[in-house]
């Protein structure tokens, strides 16, 4: 399990596919963001 194993992360970096173990989107990370910028958007 390494580099040639498309089940590990390792190995879809090296192949270059995504999957669950290597998702494709940040969609959590925009929705964080997005969701601070409204908390600082109301106290000003």
């Amino acid at each position: 399990m390494g580099r040639g194993d498309k089940r590990t992360a390792k190995g879809k970096r090296a192949i270059g596919s995504h999957g669950n173990t290597r998702p494709a989107g940040k969609k959590v990370v925009k929705a964080a963001a997005s969701a601070k910028a409204k908390k600082t958007a109301k106290k000003g």
